[in-house]
């Protein structure tokens, strides 16, 4: 399940457009501000930015230039009102990789969409890591060939410490991306579902692989 952040500062345009990726099955963020939206990228990491070029507080083309310095793995789609072929050169020069002018259909941004996830997605779906093997298509997990009994949280919980590993996450990023923005879920239950993961994972194994950052949160590395 991606998650996708929606940065436009026309309100009823971002309502719009976030209800209806969200009834597309996608776990969507938004806001209207280019400092809150490059904040979210810092704490959520999502893994697809949509960014209206005419943002009140921050030009579009800087929170697009700084998305790209900081997570340059990220795809933007560019929306702009700005149909001028120097605009849509620019933002694409700046690292944007598509651009849809106002205004615009709800589906052709939504195959846009889908067509960016794809490029980026892993093609191999075997995620590895020192012996420690997840197969995406069967959603199944082995360690040194052992079969590992994960439950469906678990499983996505492992599945994200491996799309990121040797990266620090924090509790907010496992949260909003595991627990799918639920208000209800608190830090501590990322930390009943690590210990139960790292007792299936790690146990009888001499090398650990998911180890706590003190205060800031937990990373798998080998």
């Amino acid at each position: 399940m991606a998650t996708i952040l929606v940065i436009e500062d026309d309100q009823p345009l971002l309502s719009f457009v976030v209800d209806f990726l969200k009834d597309e099955g996608f776990i969507v963020a938004g806001t209207g501000s280019g400092a809150r939206g490059l904040a979210t990228v810092a704490s959520l990491h999502p893994d697809l930015v949509i960014l209206d070029l005419g943002l009140p507080d921050i030009a579009g083309e800087t929170v697009l230039t700084q998305i790209k310095d900081t997570s340059p793995e990220i795809p933007i789609i560019i929306l702009t009102a700005k149909a001028q072929l120097n605009s849509i050169v620019q933002s694409l020069n700046l690292g944007a990789d598509d651009y849809l002018a106002k205004p615009f259909e709800i589906a052709e941004l939504l195959a846009r969409i889908k067509a960016r996830l794809r490029v980026t997605a892993n093609i191999n779906p075997l995620l590895t890591i020192d012996h420690l093997k997840v197969n995406l298509d069967t959603r199944e997990a082995t360690r040194q060939n052992r079969p590992l009994p994960l439950t469906k949280t678990e499983f996505d919980l492992l599945t994200y410490l491996l799309k990121n590993k040797n990266k620090v996450l924090t509790r907010t990023m496992i949260l909003n991306h595991v627990w799918d923005f639920d208000s209800d879920v608190e830090s501590r239950v990322v930390d009943a579902f690590i210990s139960s993961l790292r007792k299936k994972v790690d146990s009888g194994f001499r090398r650990k692989l998911i180890h706590n950052k003190r205060g800031v949160g937990y990373v798998l590395k080998d």
